[in-house]
């Protein structure tokens, strides 16, 4: 069984600083917007799945992009 949460290392789209966050996979594929911990901008995050429900990545855009 998959941890329903885990934490990661992302580089924020705008600064460009690592950015260490949790993520609650309980949810499914989603997409929500966090702000970076650094420059306080809002970040896009994507939490995409594999056909069987298991996590398969995380994407991070800009929220203006």
């Amino acid at each position: 069984m998959t941890a329903m949460t885990e934490e990661i290392t992302i580089e924020c789209p705008y600064c460009g600083e690592p950015v260490t966050t949790l993520v609650d996979w309980s949810a499914g594929a989603q997409t929500y917007i966090e702000d970076c911990q650094v420059c306080c901008r809002p970040i896009e995050f994507r939490l995409a799945l594999t056909p069987d429900g298991q996590p398969e990545r995380v994407d991070v855009a800009r929220d203006d992009d």
